[in-house]
């Protein structure tokens, strides 16, 4: 197909073409769609996938970087009234929204404003940490995202204590990741160096009564220098007194010696709550 389009992936844009049917058809399965459901595809490509999604959505909005590509799928899915081919970098739109609604002053046909939708795509890897992050801090973060990203991240994503990363408890602060299935390298053209694997994030919703923003500021501290003691790095990175750091630990039933890496996203919150009312930091 590629050498037919004469189109060669751009290594800038991290582009690696799904060529397996069969996981292609696990993300169709995972992503459960229905002719009420609207789809964000993020990196069309080609279009293999977006054809699966176009008969089975209300509507695809497939987004685009990549010019040649645009000018591809506008031929190939021509005959889908149900797509619209945004080209443009999702990330931009993203930072750019100006309303707490995704991609609306783009979606004009229909009305379209997105309030419910999901997202299914195969991001370049490069994508990931801040795809992700941005719409799960949106104002409208999607229903639902299924994603074929790299293994390792999409493990590090699910991981639990004694296996936690900043990015795991960024994630799981808002949603419930879970790891589908793992996708052999050779399901690419080009071939990339690592496997893949389907992640579904669900469950996507802001906790109430908490600041993501002071939120985070407890827990990027906490992962500063991931080897340390957490009531070293939560001294160092906040000026907080040792003594009250050390009895927050101890109210929330955490060893006084505990690293970052073993705390859950309960933990956290229980560490957040803690130090909020005793208003610091």
């Amino acid at each position: 197909m590629f050498k037919k389009c004469h189109l060669q992936p751009s290594k800038r844009l991290g582009q690696h073409f799904l060529i397996s049917q069969k996981a292609l058809q696990k993300i169709i399965q995972t992503a459960e769609i229905s002719k009420k459901d609207i789809v964000l595809e993020i990196g069309p490509g080609l279009g293999i996938l977006t054809q699966e999604l176009a008969q089975r959505a209300k509507k695809v909005i497939a987004v685009e970087k990549d010019k040649r590509m645009v000018t591809r799928l506008q031929e190939t899915l021509k005959d889908h009234q149900n797509v619209e081919i945004i080209h443009s970098d999702i990330l931009k739109i993203l930072r750019d929204s100006p309303s707490d609604t995704v991609l609306e002053s783009r979606t004009v046909s229909e009305g379209l404003s997105l309030k419910k939708y999901k997202v299914v795509a195969n991001i370049p890897y490069y994508l990931t940490s801040p795809l992700i992050r941005l719409f799960l801090e949106s104002a409208r973060p999607p229903q639902e995202m299924i994603l074929l990203i790299q293994k390792e991240v999409a493990q590090r994503i699910c991981a639990k204590p004694p296996k936690m990363s900043l990015l795991a408890v960024a994630v799981q602060f808002y949603s419930q990741p879970k790891i589908i299935s793992y996708v052999s390298k050779k399901s690419f053209w080009p071939r990339p160096k690592v496997d893949s694997a389907i992640i579904k994030i669900s469950q996507i919703k802001k906790p109430k009564n908490i600041n993501p923003e002071k939120f985070f500021r407890i827990v990027k501290a906490g992962f500063a220098s991931p080897r340390k003691q957490l009531i070293n790095n939560l001294f160092q990175k906040l000026n907080l007194d040792r003594g009250k750091i050390k009895k927050a630990l101890t109210q929330c039933r955490l060893d006084i010696q505990v690293r970052a890496e073993n705390l859950s996203v309960e933990d956290w919150l229980k560490l957040f709550h803690r130090f909020h009312r005793s208003k610091s930091p």
